[in-house]
């Protein structure tokens, strides 16, 4: 038994919320699926993340993001989200993952953990927190490596390696020193990420040239061990003791999903989905993109203040659609 739908958007971050609002003003029979909780990604962030972005930034149609800085943290941007889907009463199903997206002549076959639908358009916004960038080296798959952050406490009097030096990695280092912990640095480059926060990067350089946290460049671990972590640096490898190594090395989307749809990808390494910019819609007619994951593996260039947009050029080329149709 097939559920139908006009629309099913798959993913249930910022954007797929988005995307919901425009859909819902039409009178449209929607639905969005989202195999986590509301949000996900921004969920699973650590818990005292403060946004890059001021709060007006972050806000989706139109409705006032009210947070007491100007920077929102974590806690303030689920609440917001929250309160958008339920207070718009938004049709959303939690924890339903999408297996499977088939056209089948004019319709969308959609498969999940737990039900089947049929739609007429699909949107695809989600996001790319969920399939971290591996070392790919010994000793990874043992306990205490970690590729996710949540809070400081669990590491204090440890001696704790961070892998990276982008916005995740420095303020792990910082709030795990912070609170206790025995921090070193392992950064594959010669300094701290251009695009660290401008207020905290100050704050890490100043940390490392006291030598409060240690920082390695030019540098790469090759081995993990259950006591010690061995390091690949201009000098040769050493061996550095250790309890945990969180390699923050950032994230990517699920391109197989995307893949076994059938939307074409960049033959390079951005790997970069095929969509009408202006439109957003995919290579297949029908399938429309949105969010971060129009950017393949380029994950820095789009974000919830400059993607935001989509949701409204993708339900004004449907609605185009409909009017030629009629």
């Amino acid at each position: 038994m097939f559920l139908e739908k006009d629309i099913i958007i798959v993913g249930g971050g910022p954007i797929g919320i988005a995307c919901a609002l425009e859909c819902k003003k039409r009178g449209w029979n929607y639905l969005v699926l989202e195999k986590g909780a509301l949000t996900n990604s921004l969920f699973n962030y650590p818990k005292n993340m403060t946004f890059f972005s001021t709060s007006e930034k972050l806000e989706i149609d139109d409705i006032p993001f009210i947070s007491n800085n100007p920077k929102p943290n974590r806690d303030e941007a689920l609440e917001y989200y929250r309160r958008v889907a339920t207070s718009n009463k938004l049709q959303i199903n939690l924890y339903e993952s999408v297996k499977a997206i088939n056209k089948v002549d004019s319709l969308f076959k959609i498969e999940t953990n737990k039900n089947n639908y049929t739609a007429k358009k699909v949107i695809i916004a989600t996001g790319f927190y969920d399939i971290p960038k591996l070392l790919n080296v010994p000793g990874e798959q043992l306990p205490k490596v970690s590729h996710y952050y949540k809070e400081a406490h669990p590491y204090t009097m440890q001696k704790v390696i961070v892998v990276g030096a982008s916005n995740s990695s420095v303020d792990a280092a910082l709030e795990i020193w912070r609170k206790g912990g025995d921090v070193t640095m392992i950064i594959r480059g010669k300094s701290i990420g251009e695009r660290v926060k401008y207020w905290v990067r100050p704050d890490i350089l100043n940390r490392i040239e006291e030598n409060s946290i240690k920082a390695i460049y030019n540098s790469e671990i090759i081995e993990i061990k259950e006591h010690e972590v061995i390091v690949s640096t201009p000098e040769g490898h050493i061996n550095i003791p250790n309890d945990y190594v969180l390699a923050l090395t950032g994230y990517q989307p699920n391109l197989n999903f995307l893949k076994t749809i059938g939307i074409d990808l960049s033959h390079d390494d951005h790997k970069i989905p095929k969509y009408n910019k202006e439109t957003m819609e995919s290579n297949i007619k029908g399938i429309y993109l949105a969010g971060v994951i129009c950017g393949g593996n380029e994950t820095h260039k789009w974000f919830i203040e400059n993607s935001r947009i989509h949701a409204k050029q993708i339900v004004k080329h449907i609605e185009n659609r409909k009017k030629e149709n009629y």
